[in-house]
């Protein structure tokens, strides 16, 4: 057999290969960049709505507002551990970095609920507008106005809070030593933001908006650095540090998957349920938390309400688990 002869039958047998290598590499790469899927769905029932949850990934819980308490879930199992009870209108959680207090906002009643996070007793701290709250004493110790209705927070963990100012498009950030706001930033291309998370480590802010944008800003400058795309109708986003992945829970019914580390792309819109708005992320487990109920019918408009909203069915209530392929 001639060399020429040779190489052309090589040729032949390796385009092939190539061609399946090839594929396998586009496929892989597809599938590393669809990273989440829907792994299970928990049950919680009742009747009510929902604002915020948050996770305590050490102590394997997940704490979910809804209606007029907040249940507290066993991530491991998915099922209710117990409920904090006899507030008029939950809306968010905080815990403390002792492991000792959580902070539950009660806005019916225009007051934070203080319990203890080992036997779950509640005892009340008042609240109104932006309130600071000592830790040590559970005593309120400041009151800051802000410019407008102010959203979901965030801490970087030396001193600064920032907070979105969804009637105003704004970010605004306050010391936390002299409880006074030190910066006020217009977001650009960025409607009502509402959901707040940080990338501590890199120091960029990211807050979701109506008209389908996120906005990634420089927490040092407040420059806004990039607008990618997310789903309709979003109030929550969370972050991984692990993963250098943002996330942007939408009402429409999907989970934006931004990736940070590579120039703000969208990598993934994972269809989850309509109204699954909220959301909390687990890093521990690389797992996010969402959760919504099924719906009646949309009630026509009035003059009172001309933007109604359809009525949650009862005991349909839920927590939708997503995690790694």
């Amino acid at each position: 057999m001639s060399a020429a002869l040779s190489n052309r039958l090589i040729f032949r047998c390796f385009r092939p290969l190539a061609v399946i290598a090839a594929f396998a590499l586009t496929t892989a790469s597809a599938v590393a960049q669809q990273p989440y899927k829907i792994v299970d769905h928990w049950n919680i029932g009742g009747t009510g709505g929902w604002d915020y949850l948050l996770a305590d990934p050490p102590a394997h819980l997940v704490y979910v507002t809804h209606g007029t308490q907040v249940e507290v879930v066993d991530s491991t199992t998915g099922k209710v551990v117990t409920a904090i009870t006899g507030m008029k209108g939950t809306h968010g959680i905080a815990l403390d970095g002792d492991g000792r207090y959580g902070y539950i906002s009660d806005g019916g009643n225009n007051r934070v609920v203080v319990f203890d996070r080992h036997t779950f007793w509640a005892f009340n701290g008042r609240s109104k507008n932006v309130t600071v709250i000592d830790a040590a004493s559970n005593q309120v110790v400041a009151t800051i106005d802000v410019p407008g209705k102010p959203e979901f927070p965030v801490a970087d963990g030396q001193g600064a809070v920032y907070d979105n100012i969804e009637t105003a498009n704004e970010i605004v950030r306050l010391d936390a030593r002299t409880k006074q706001i030190t910066a006020t930033w217009k977001l650009t291309d960025c409607d009502s933001p509402s959901g707040l998370a940080m990338d501590h480590e890199h120091r960029r802010l990211f807050a979701v908006c109506d008209g389908k944008k996120m906005a990634v800003v420089d927490a040092n400058t407040g420059k806004q650095i990039a607008s990618p795309a997310i789903g309709d109708g979003p109030d929550a986003a969370n972050f991984s540090a692990k993963h250098q992945l943002a996330f942007s829970s939408n009402g429409a019914g999907t989970l934006s998957v931004i990736d940070a580390a590579n120039g703000y792309k969208t990598i993934q819109e994972l269809p989850t349920a309509r109204g699954a708005r909220t959301m909390t992320y687990d890093d521990l487990t690389d797992r996010a938390y969402l959760v919504t109920a099924k719906f009646g019918p949309l009630p026509e408009p009035t003059a009172e309400v001309p933007h109604p909203r359809p009525a949650a069915l009862p005991d349909t209530f839920e927590v939708i688990v997503v995690g790694r392929k």
